[in-house]
C-alpha cells in the first residue's frame, strides 16, 4: 500500500474524515453531473455514469440527491458546467503530485492549486512532467476475510494483474477495462466487494524518513484536497507507519 494510502486510511480510522463527509458528497455530486452532461443520464448506457452513482450510493448519498444531479447534468435542471482539468506538481523531497479537478473557472482553480504548492515548499510543474510516474488502474477491494487462493484465482481468470494485501481487506488491481469482468467474477465467488473504481496508481514510490519533510507533504496534500474544486490528489511518497501515526492525534 502506497504511502498516500496509509495516509488516507490512518485519517479514516481515527475518524478525520467524519468532517470531510460534506465535501465527499459534493465533489460526488460534481463528477455525477460531469458524467452526465458528457455521456447521457442513462446509467444502463453511461459506464462512467454507473461508476459515478455507485461510488455515491456506496457512500450514502441519498438517491434523490443523485437524481437531481443527473438531472442537471443532462439539462433537465439549471446547473454550473464544470471541465475537468489536472495539474502536476512536485512537494517536499521530490515528491510527485497529480491534482484532479473538476472547476467551472480555470483562472481562480489554477490559482488556489499553485498557492497550495508555495506555501508547503513545494511546485508546479508543466503537463507530462510526472504523470509517467503514475498509470490508471482498475482497483476492487475485497473483504479481508476473503480466502487468499481463491481470490487470486478467480480475479486472475478474470483479467487481474495482482492481488495485495491491504490494510482493511484485499486489493484487486486491473486495466481499467477489465475492472467490471473481475469485480463480477469475485462476487459470483461469494466475496464481499467493498469498492471498485478506476484510480491512479503510483509506480514507484519516494521516500519521506524525515518528519519535518513528512509534515510538509501532508500539508501540501491536505491544503490540496481542502480546494473545494479539487476532486483527487495522488502522490508517490512513502512515509513510515510511525511518522504517520504521530501526524493525527
Amino acid at each position: 500500500m502506497s504511502g498516500h494510502s496509509k495516509w488516507a486510511t490512518i485519517k479514516h480510522k481515527k475518524g478525520a474524515q467524519d468532517k470531510a463527509r460534506g465535501k465527499l458528497f459534493a465533489k460526488l455530486i460534481r463528477q455525477i453531473e460531469v458524467a452526465a452532461r458528457e455521456g447521457g443520464g442513462d446509467v444502463g448506457s453511461n459506464a462512467t455514469l454507473r461508476t459515478m452513482v455507485q461510488k455515491a450510493r456506496d457512500n450514502s448519498v441519498p438517491v434523490a440527491t443523485i437524481d437531481r444531479a443527473v438531472k442537471r447534468g443532462t439539462g433537465e435542471l439549471e446547473g454550473v458546467r464544470y471541465e475537468a482539468i489536472s495539474y502536476e506538481g512536485y512537494g517536499p523531497g521530490g515528491v510527485a503530485v497529480i491534482v484532479e479537478c473538476l472547476t467551472d473557472n480555470r483562472n481562480r482553480t489554477g490559482a488556489d492549486v499553485r498557492s497550495a504548492f508555495s506555501k508547503s515548499g513545494g511546485s508546479l510543474a508543466e503537463p507530462g512532467a510526472v504523470s509517467w510516474q503514475f498509470a490508471r488502474k482498475g482497483v476492487v477491494r475485497v473483504s479481508g476475510d476473503a480466502d487468499e487462493e481463491r481470490l487470486f484465482t478467480a480475479a486472475v481468470g478474470a483479467g487481474a494483474d495482482d492481488v495485495s494485501d491491504g490494510e482493511d481487506g484485499w486489493q484487486v488491481t486491473c486495466s481499467p477495462t477489465d475492472m467490471a469482468a473481475v469485480k463480477t467474477a469475485i462476487e459470483v465467488e461469494g466475496f464481499e466487494v467493498l469498492a471498485a473504481e478506476v484510480v491512479l496508481l503510483p509506480q514507484s514510490s519516494v521516500p519521506v524518513s524525515d518528519e519535518a519533510d513528512a509534515r510538509k507533504v501532508l500539508r501540501l496534500v491536505e491544503m490540496l484536497e481542502d480546494l473545494d474544486d479539487v476532486q483527487e490528489v495522488i502522490a508517490n511518497f512513502d512515509i513510515p507507519d510511525a511518522i504517520l501515526e504521530g501526524m493525527v492525534e
